[in-house]
């Protein structure tokens, strides 16, 4: 396993992350903790969750993740091998059963959610903390253009950095990531971090996979010139990317199967280019889930590729993709598949 420098940060974290979202909902905590375990001996060292998980968010099942998550600590007593990142929520996305459903990014909310998730976590510190996605109304979720709300209000991005360095000065938190979050909004974090000496974002948790390259435009390279990596999340478009959707398809334990709320991958042009790249993964003899994994893993503005599994082969076949480097002539093919068809599923 390859490890990579968080931010710039003293923490290396591995390439591959553990992403948990499906435990608690798809996945029991049997079957969490096995994932833990194989991850763990694949070489991880990087987990993600979030005070929302599982996925789709519903009262029955709230913070069940984290749970389970904090229970395999309890039990193994490794908390210290693991850099641990998790999120605050915020406000929409069809959730009203956290906290009064009004969620901001102030100081009552942030405040809040962090004792929570510590508590649920049974842990003192989070490495990575990040605002799940920003409470201000911009593009993210499915959304390319950006349409702006004048009558928007939203805290202040000075007050939810000043809250989050108080928690870091109180050392429940390491350091701040971002996620879905636009140019705009990273590099008002951290100018407002270098110049008020609150804690600089260390990475970007946004969507990223060969059907959605819409972080390459205005944030690939903030990634880079500012050392605040990508934690690249559905990095398969949801199993997509994988061809077990292909001709229609619909496995029993498939998540675009069970759940409806995921339209962005199932309009025609997704289907259509995600066919190409399942066929040219086959035509160069590569499983189509480890060709995806693989291109995203190797990208400069990377810093970890978060995979999610709801089975133990699925797990092994993302492992395995850690040692997978795709040439420049499959590089180039895939290149091509993209200016036909570019973004079908931001």
């Amino acid at each position: 396993m390859e490890y990579r420098q968080l931010g710039r940060t003293d923490l290396n974290v591995s390439a591959l992350c553990l992403g948990s979202m499906t435990w608690g909902e798809q996945n029991d905590q049997a079957e969490g903790f096995a994932q833990i375990e194989r991850a763990k001996a694949a070489g991880i060292n990087f987990i993600d969750t979030a005070e929302m998980y599982p996925v789709p968010p519903r009262p029955e099942t709230y913070s069940a993740t984290e749970q389970i998550i904090g229970n395999w600590f309890s039990q193994r007593g490794d908390r210290a091998d693991w850099i641990l990142a998790s999120k605050v929520a915020g406000p929409g996305n069809g959730i009203s059963h956290i906290r009064d459903g009004q969620l901001k990014h102030n100081r009552q909310h942030i405040v809040a959610a962090l004792d929570a998730s510590l508590k649920r976590l049974q842990t003192d510190w989070i490495d990575l903390y990040q605002l799940h996605w920003p409470e201000r109304s911009t593009n993210f979720f499915g959304k390319l253009g950006y349409q702006h709300l004048p009558q928007d209000h939203f805290t202040p991005l000075e007050e939810t950095l000043e809250v989050l360095d108080e928690q870091v000065k109180a050392g429940k938190i390491r350091h701040v990531g971002l996620s879905n979050e636009t140019p705009w909004g990273t590099m008002k974090f951290l100018q407002l971090a270098e110049s008020r000496g609150w804690p600089r974002a260390v990475s970007i948790q946004n969507p990223y996979n060969l059907l959605n390259r819409s972080f390459e435009v205005g944030l690939a390279e903030i990634a880079i010139r500012e050392q605040c990596g990508l934690l690249a999340y559905s990095p398969l478009a949801f199993g997509m990317l994988s061809g077990k959707y292909e001709n229609g398809a619909r496995p029993e334990n498939g998540r675009l199967t069970l759940f409806n709320r995921f339209s962005r991958y199932s309009n025609p042009q997704t289907v259509a280019a995600c066919s190409r790249y399942v066929a040219l993964a086959r035509e160069h003899g590569l499983a189509p889930a480890q060709m995806a994994l693989a291109f995203v893993t190797q990208q400069p503005f990377v810093t970890s590729n978060i995979i999610g599994a709801t089975s133990l082969a699925q797990l092994d076949s993302n492992l395995a993709s850690a040692s997978l480097k795709l040439g420049d002539e499959l590089l180039a093919a895939i290149d091509a598949i993209h200016q036909d068809q570019p973004n079908p599923a931001p």
